[in-house]
Order: structure tokens, then C-alpha cells, then sequence
């Protein structure tokens, strides 16, 4: 089992400090030069899962406020905003050296029956036979320096195929359109709590890529900035995320150094178990004047 799968189930699990303050650490995952976004993400809504008995996160709406350190702890205060008959709403604050850098609002609710439409998963190929990411990657590893080889190749805890991958730095504009299947395999060990956390922290990848797929641009070809401004997730069907889960996402807008992205995940029966929206900030690299 991918050991990166493993130290991501460990990093969601978060230390009280206090009735309702927890601290998480913010290494490992996806990067380490800051912390993912996801992670913090994911981290939150699991100290908010602290704080609620017999009841499921069904929304979730974050903004990233400042830029993590990964090797800085992450201090996470939750507000016991409302706990009502059907739906119990928790505020979280994430902190680091005294500063917030997200701050995220989830609502959870009692297992009620109801009305059931959705849309039909997209016809898509299958993750069978699509190269994995870290194959991707490996396919043009001597072309960046030994330190940021080291990086680019280093094991994640996300299982990532992506149905139809862009060269890494000299990609041709495209459809905004992006699907990619994801798991991640030690996923089998975990409760319905924690399979919604991890997935809470898969549903940031790629998605802002989205924005970038009709420009011809990619991260890698160091002319724009990016970063994720805000973050939306809504739960619609329990997730078993050791198996493989559809990721369709699309940018229906970009513009004001801004891209708009939205996400769609279905599990490999066609359920659609969770909806995301994201807006990220886009920026072209401005050359210094002398």
C-alpha cells in the first residue's frame, strides 16, 4: 500500500488541545513547500467532526485566507455555531502563528429520506490502461533540475489518472472540460468520517487546472501565480474512496486574474457522491522593471 496513503490518514488525525481547539501537521501530503489546500480542508472539517455526534458534513465553504507553512503546526479553534433538530453548523478558524489562514464554515444533518434526482456520470474511458501520475511525471523528470526532481517526483498520497493529461510545459489550448479518476487505496481502513475528509482533500486537485486548459498554460512553465481563493463542497452520497471515483470538472469563466471551476465527483456505479466550486486566482508573471 502507498505509504503516502497511509501517513495521510495519520496527518487527519488531528490532537485536542483543548474543548474545541486541535492542532494538525501541516508536512507531507501533496507539497512541501506550503500547505496544500485540500489539506487544510480536510483537517478542518475533521476537527469540526470532533465536535458532532451522529450526523454527516453535507457542505462545506472555505476561503484560503494566507499561504500555510508546512512545517508550522496548524491550530484549529471550532465554533459551536448551531446544534438544531436536523442540522448542526460548526465555524472553524485555522491558525498559524496567531494568523488565520482559512477560514471554513461545514453544516451536517441527520439521515433524512427524500426526493433523488442526479446527473448521469459522463461517458468517459475507464482508469484501466491510463498511465498513473507519478508514471506521467517520470516521463520527463531529467528535464527539471536534481532539487526540483526530487519534488516533482516525490510519492503522493492521492492515486491520480488523469483521462487526457496535458504536456507538462508546452500544452495547446484545449477544452476547459477535465476528468480524472482518483483513490486512495488506505482509504479501506478508514470510517464514513474520514472518507469524506480525504476526500474533502482530493477535491483540490486539478480543479483550478480547469481554468488554465483553454490558455495553453500550465504551473510548470513559470509565467503565471496561482492560488486557491476559496473552496465549496457539498456531500450528496456516502464515499468509499479506496476505489476509483470520476472527477469531471469544468471552468465555465475566467477573467480579472481570476478562473471559476467546478467539479463533479461520481463513484464507479455512476453516483454522484459530492459537487465542488472553486474560484483561483490566475495571474501572469509580471517582468521587473530595471
Amino acid at each position: 500500500m502507498n505509504e503516502a496513503s497511509l501517513e495521510l490518514l495519520s496527518l487527519l488525525d488531528i490532537e485536542q488541545l483543548e474543548l474545541n481547539l486541535f492542532r494538525g501537521i501541516g508536512t507531507g501530503g501533496e507539497t512541501s513547500t506550503r500547505i496544500f489546500g485540500g489539506h487544510v480542508i480536510a483537517q478542518a472539517l475533521a476537527a469540526a467532526y470532533q465536535t458532532v455526534e451522529e450526523r454527516s458534513c453535507h457542505s462545506l465553504h472555505a476561503y484560503f485566507v494566507r499561504p500555510g507553512n508546512p512545517v508550522v503546526p496548524v491550530v484549529y479553534q471550532v465554533d459551536r455555531t448551531r446544534d438544531g433538530n436536523s442540522f448542526t453548523t460548526r465555524r472553524i478558524l485555522a491558525i498559524q502563528n496567531g494568523k488565520q489562514i482559512l477560514t471554513m464554515s461545514a453544516s451536517f444533518h441527520v439521515n433524512e429520506d427524500g426526493f433523488h434526482h442526479q446527473h448521469e456520470m459522463p461517458h468517459v474511458q475507464g482508469p484501466e490502461g491510463l498511465l498513473e501520475r507519478a508514471e506521467l511525471r517520470a516521463s520527463v523528470a531529467e528535464q527539471f533540475s536534481e532539487e526540483s526532481r526530487l519534488q516533482f517526483m516525490r510519492q503522493r498520497p492521492i492515486e491520480v489518472r488523469e483521462i487526457a493529461p496535458r504536456d507538462f510545459f508546452d500544452p495547446p489550448s484545449t477544452s476547459d472540460l477535465n476528468h480524472l479518476w482518483f483513490r486512495v487505496p488506505a482509504a479501506s481502513l478508514a470510517d464514513t468520517k474520514l472518507q469524506q475528509c480525504l476526500l474533502a482533500y482530493a477535491s483540490d486537485l486539478n480543479l483550478l487546472g480547469s481554468a488554465l486548459r483553454p490558455h495553453g498554460i500550465t504551473w510548470f512553465q513559470n509565467t503565471i501565480m496561482t492560488a486557491s481563493l476559496d473552496h465549496a463542497m457539498w456531500f450528496h452520497a456516502p464515499v468509499q474512496f479506496d476505489q476509483w471515483h470520476l472527477y469531471s470538472m469544468d471552468s465555465p469563466f475566467s477573467g480579472g486574474a481570476r478562473g471559476f471551476n467546478r467539479g463533479s465527483v461520481y463513484a464507479c456505479d455512476g453516483t454522484l457522491v459530492a459537487s465542488v466550486a472553486q474560484e483561483g486566482l490566475i495571474r501572469k508573471y509580471r517582468p521587473k522593471t530595471p
